[in-house]
């Protein structure tokens, strides 16, 4: 039986719903996770994030309000172990779609890239 990816969504994220109607649509099966309700714990981002092979900037939802609330001159002196808690704190601050495909993750929504999963 095929693994299950891990989705994390936000019901009202438009990219968020046009992601798992292509996973879908491709027969990708997916467990739902909603992110802001229960965001990724910082050993979870941490996996996640090692296995993107992306910087971790690329995690943060640079056009949420959440992250425009950030002092980006606090944001830019932390390092990566605080900037791994305040995301895991406030999944409204994460890039989202976030798929976990195992040795692939995926942040945001590259119809590309998901073609690939298939």
């Amino acid at each position: 039986m095929a693994r299950q990816h891990l989705f994390y969504d936000y019901k009202s994220c438009s990219t968020c719903r046009k992601a798992a109607a292509h996973l879908s649509a491709r027969g990708v099966a997916v467990q739902l996770r909603p992110i802001v309700d229960q965001p990724p714990t910082v050993e979870e981002l941490r996996s996640l994030w090692q296995r993107s092979g992306l910087p971790l900037k690329r995690f943060f939802n640079t056009s949420g309000l959440s992250y425009r609330a950030l002092d980006k001159a606090a944001l830019e002196s932390m390092d990566d172990e605080a900037r791994l808690q305040l995301l895991a704190a406030d999944g409204k601050l994460i890039k989202r779609p976030l798929l976990d495909a195992g040795t692939t993750v995926l942040v945001g929504y590259d119809a590309a890239a998901y073609d690939a999963l298939a």
